[in-house]
């Protein structure tokens, strides 16, 4: 058997920044992948579904410019450059170039399928089934595995053929009509992209009652306006009754009020499920194919000897890489013996949806503030009436808001709406984490003219 001091089982971002703080802590390292170094983030979600979008993003920032728009009518995204563009980021789903950032830090890069054999035992196993090798962790085991797509259970969408995150992110084929199963970040963000790279039909279909049902009611109503104006069409509120590849390879999608819809390909974005079901859980005591329960240090509950660690998306606390990458950082501190915890992945998590406008938001929702007891008060501003937003373009939709805590007088939640927002979300975190009092928040300027300076007019609408 061979030994390290911790193993880690998955090199997706948040396995990588375990495995590379641990090394660096001085621990021997083993990290365990079966795909690409690198993970769902670099290959089939994060970075190249944001390739995708920037191409129509920028062109339709040029369109909001007076002066510029008349230069460009007519033009339209250059989609073989945009895929040409994403098989670059992606460096053709080759991970060789990701290597060395483990590599020289001393990490072991094992091929293969991980598997728990027990405490503190690893198995890897071949595309075949069989055990390869077997490892043993002196201090830690960490999961890093992340999730996979869910596919909803509607008759037929199975057999269908459709199209899951990666599917999308890598096809190099623009379907004249595309129909999308849910309007969560991915079934936007995609819905929106490839409207501007050339579909002529982009249909989106939503069970719950409105878009973004996790964020504020505004939201989703100014997101679905926004892109029902270039062109994308929303069934919100409704259900599927089946999914169909038909002989001449369309797809048809019957809904439950007898209406159909046909595409060339249906894109499914309706959530995920944690790739947790061949890890060999149950010889520890857990449940395959479930989240792995953990607590504020990431040990996963219900094994004792808190030797086993769960980071990132399969232990289901916020599936987003950056909080995945949080989590690792606090792990591998606890795995080096600080004195180290995870609280904020549950508490203050920043989330972007990158269509254009952008959706923004941080820590609570007003819905829940108040279920959590929480004196709130809410203010509002529209984001485009400020002069930085008058000067990018005629047209700024969107609306800024911030919940806070009457009681404490500190901001607790924070969206913004509009076009290229992202940026003001991190100061909203800092804000919030922080505890920063609004009587403190008014001290800090923004510049002059910057869409930042919504800060301001939110504040004064507060009563600052």
């Amino acid at each position: 058997m061979d030994s390290y001091d911790v193993i880690v089982i998955g090199a997706g971002p948040a396995g990588e920044n375990a495995a590379g703080r641990c090394a660096e802590g001085g621990l021997r390292v083993a990290i365990i992948e079966r795909e690409l170094v690198g993970g769902e983030c670099s290959y089939w979600g994060c970075m190249p579904s944001k390739v995708l979008l920037r191409p129509g993003d920028a062109l339709a920032a040029a369109q909001r410019v007076p002066g510029v728009a008349s230069a460009i009518t007519g033009v339209v995204v250059d989609a073989a450059a945009t895929f040409a563009l994403r098989d670059r980021f992606t460096s053709n789903w080759d991970d060789s170039g990701s290597l060395p950032w483990l590599t020289d830090r001393g990490i072991a890069i094992i091929r293969g399928a991980g598997r728990v054999a027990g405490e503190r035992v690893v198995e890897v196993v071949g595309n075949d089934g069989s055990v390869e090798r077997t490892l043993v962790a002196d201090r830690a085991v960490v999961i890093a595995t992340g999730t996979s797509a869910s596919l909803p259970p509607i008759p037929g969408l199975a057999d269908s053929k459709p199209w899951d995150n990666r599917h999308v992110t890598m096809t190099s084929v623009v379907p004249e009509r595309l129909l999308v199963i849910g309007g969560g970040a991915i079934g936007l963000e995609m819905a929106q992209a490839f409207r501007r790279l050339g579909s002529r039909e982009v249909t989106v279909f939503e069970a719950a009652p409105r878009l973004q049902a996790r964020e504020e009611p505004f939201v989703g109503a100014e997101i679905q306006a926004a892109m029902e104006a270039e062109g994308i069409a929303f069934l919100v509120g409704v259900g599927l009754r089946e999914v169909r590849r038909n002989a001449d390879n369309s797809v048809t999608i019957e809904l439950a009020d007898d209406r159909t819809f046909t595409g060339d390909e249906v894109l499914v974005a309706a959530g995920r499920r944690p790739a947790t079901a061949s890890l060999g859980l149950e010889t520890v005591g857990l449940e395959p194919g479930t989240y792995i329960t953990v607590d504020d240090r990431l040990h996963a509950v219900g094994v004792p000897g808190g030797w086993l660690y769960a980071v990132g998306d399969c232990n289901g606390r916020a599936l987003l890489t950056h909080i995945g990458k949080y989590q690792a950082r606090a792990a591998a501190d606890v795995i080096l013996g600080k004195d180290a915890t995870a609280w904020s992945d549950h508490a203050v998590v920043p989330r972007v949806t990158f269509t254009d406008p952008q959706i923004c938001a941080v820590g609570l929702t007003e819905a829940q503030a108040r279920e959590a007891g929480i004196d709130v008060r809410v203010v509002r501003y529209a984001t485009g009436a400020v002069a930085g937003a008058a000067v990018l373009g005629t047209v700024f939709p969107g609306t800024s808001q911030l919940v806070i805590d009457e009681t404490r007088r500190v901001v607790v939640g924070a969206t913004f709406v509009g076009p290229g927002v992202q940026e003001l979300l991190h100061s909203a975190t800092i804000a919030i984490v922080g505890e920063v009092t609004l009587d403190r928040l008014w001290h800090a300027v923004p510049s002059f003219p910057t869409v930042s300076e919504v800060w301001l007019r939110l504040l004064e609408a507060y009563g600052l």
